[in-house]
This record gives structure tokens, sequence and C-alpha cells, in this order.
């Protein structure tokens, strides 16, 4: 099945790669959040038992230098799309309001953006990660 939309993460191709795991994990769990027409049905195996639904596309993951990932942000604010994004400082918090702080502390364009996830259409996703190639 061919969607209209694409869901992307896009990751610093520097970080270790627990970093990548969990700034994958947290920056699409803000899909999920305010996009709730992207979850799909809760799952249930052969016996009855029940599981949480998924998304209901595909999640493709990038990978790009810093460098990349500053001009695809750029791109994206340029476009009024909406993203997830993490910076490297929020490796350092522990917690919800503290990530919120350390983010509203630096300009847009001096983030030290380490990966960020959105969910609009292919288009305009290819548009924006453009240079950035599928993880490997």
């Amino acid at each position: 099945m061919r969607f209209d939309t694409k869901i992307a993460v896009a990751l610093r191709e520097d970080l270790p790669v627990w970093q990548k795991l969990n700034v994958t994990a947290f920056t699409v769990s803000g899909l999920a959040a305010t996009r709730p027409e992207l979850v799909g049905a809760p799952y249930e195996d052969g016996s009855g038992n029940l599981y949480l639904p998924m998304f209901r596309q595909p999640v493709l993951v990038f990978a790009g230098t810093a460098e990349a990932l500053k001009a695809a942000h750029a791109r994206a604010l340029a476009r009024n799309l909406r993203i997830a994004i993490y910076t490297a400082e929020l490796f350092a918090t522990g917690y919800d309001e503290a990530n919120r702080a350390a983010v509203k502390t630096v300009p847009g364009e001096a983030l030290d953006l380490v990966g960020f996830a959105m969910h609009e259409d292919r288009k305009d996703v290819d548009r924006v990660l453009k240079g950035l190639s599928l993880h490997p």
C-alpha cells in the first residue's frame, strides 16, 4: 500500500546507537500524541492476548550530518510544518518540564538538533529531508 503521507525520523548520523533509539522513541511519541489518525487498531494474538495499537503506516528513519539536519530543520520551519524535535541538551535532562525548559532557552537557529520526526505529505517530507539518506 502506498500512503499519501510519510512518517519520517531524521537523526544525526554520529550519535551512539542508544541515543539514536532514544531520539526516535521520543520524537515519534509527539506524532502519536498529536495525530491520532496515525494510530491503528489494537492487536490481538491467536490466544486472545491484547496488545497496544501502533502507527498504521511505516516509519522511515533517515540520517545525516549535523549540518544536513540543521538545513532540513530550516526547510521544515520555512514550510510551516510541525515537527517533534530533540536537542543534545535533552540527553542531560531527566523529565519533560526540564526538556521543554532546555529548548526554550535557545533560539531556533541555534538549536543543537540531534533529531526530529514529522508526518506530512510525501512530497513535503521528501523536500525537507533532501540530502539525508535512509539510515543504514
